[in-house]
């Protein structure tokens, strides 16, 4: 059996610290450990700028060296991505290469020459043509997506093209990544069987579902890697060995990693984020783009860096997220609604506009204020009216 295992680490740049020292106890120490004890165990990741760089304000020095030891000796291959988790499909041009760009200096400068740009881990999976083509003029090879993201179930086991970019596609299996991949594959192995996908197996998942939103009792994972019909690869070695020889291009849709397959046939993939039914999400989406909107004219602004400090962490697809009220209980996920996360991301996105000190800024906080007073009574009157007994 070979396991090519996905983790995208990420906290929000403006969560609470208590929270990253929760998902560090839980689950990042726990991998890194693993990581340590079994030298041929070996993962691809994705940890995001924003994250590193709250690792490093909270003096977590000690982390960063051990994490930096096992990228350098070759057992984890980092991905390039979006240094503030920013849903990119949505996004303009010049605010994903800017994300892209600050989180490349970012890894460069924990992981320096022992990040190579090969892979690219879109924020939630979340595919559009455009980001894709962006993505390879900027040097990377490959995107991992979900299996879904063409309209139909694909093969795990292949490595395809996709026709719009030119970049190399691994798909992670659904079916694995939704439940605790541990568990199903322990099971597989137990029962000597094969499946479809010739022995291979591609999960993405958070890093935080190792420990922090399931805790494992019985050390599935450890008794896992120690499993000795298992090999692990990065998914840069598992593509240099396996991409067909004959290129199969193929044509992907808008999608994401939680988009249902229905949605994603009516070309709907980003509708967990910016549903047109969701007043909530339609706002918040209407304020972003006043706030984007700012960025070249007030560029000489003496708060310009702390128009663009709120702005990046505003604009995290999270704020979007949480005012889905999707429930993901059934894979190990939230019931998707949080007033608290909706107003985190929105004070940074009104704080953005009124660190603005350019008199000239004035209609457009005046404006700002107003989405801002609308989302504020939108999210409450859902809350006690709808969720908050759930």
């Amino acid at each position: 059996m070979l396991w090519l295992n996905f983790l995208h680490f990420y906290q929000p740049a403006n969560i609470e610290d208590y929270k990253i020292k929760e998902a560090l106890d839980k689950s990042y120490w726990r991998l890194v450990r693993l990581i340590e004890e079994h030298p041929t165990l070996k993962m691809t990741w994705n940890i995001s700028g924003c994250l590193l760089e709250r690792l490093a304000d909270e003096g977590q020095d000690n982390f960063l060296a051990r994490l930096k030891k096992i990228v350098v000796n070759g057992q984890i291959e980092i991905t390039g991505s979006a240094a503030y988790h920013g849903f990119l499909p949505l996004l303009p041009e010049e605010e994903v290469i800017s994300q892209i760009k600050i989180n490349e200096k970012i890894l460069k400068k924990y992981f320096g020459a022992a990040f190579k740009k090969a892979g690219f881990f879109l924020p939630e999976m979340a595919y559009s043509p455009e980001v894709a083509k962006i993505i390879k003029s900027l040097g990377y090879k490959w995107l991992i997506l979900d299996e879904y993201s063409t309209g139909e179930k694909k093969d795990t086991n292949h490595v395809y093209l996709d026709q719009a970019s030119n970049l190399k596609i691994v798909f992670r299996c659904r079916e694995l990544s939704s439940a605790y991949p541990p568990d199903k594959l322990l099971a597989i192995l137990e029962k000597d069987i094969s499946d479809k996908n010739g022995g291979v197996f591609l999960s993405g998942t958070d890093a935080e579902l190792y420990g922090l939103r399931h805790e494992d009792p019985t050390g599935e994972m450890e008794k896992i890697v120690k499993a000795k019909k298992l090999k692990t690869e990065t998914i840069s070695e598992f593509i240099k060995t396996s991409f067909l020889k004959k290129e199969e291009p193929i044509k992907i849709y808008p999608s994401s990693w939680e988009s249902l397959l229905s949605e994603i046939k009516k070309r709907n993939g980003y509708n967990l984020w910016a549903d047109k039914n969701n007043k909530i999400q339609s706002y918040l989406w209407k304020l972003s783009y006043l706030c984007l909107g700012l960025d070249k004219e007030y560029k000489n602004d003496k708060n310009y860096y702390w128009y663009r400090w709120h702005l990046v962490r505003g604009l995290a697809s999270c704020t979007f997220w949480w005012a889905s009220a999707r429930d993901f209980s059934k894979i190990y996920g939230p019931y998707a609604w949080s007033p608290d996360d909706i107003e985190r991301g929105l004070e940074d996105l009104i704080r953005s506009v009124r660190s603005l000190d350019d008199k000239k800024s004035k209609k457009k906080k005046l404006e700002a204020e107003r989405y801002y007073l609308i989302i504020k009574k939108l999210v409450w009157a859902d809350h006690w009216q709808k969720h908050w007994q759930k």
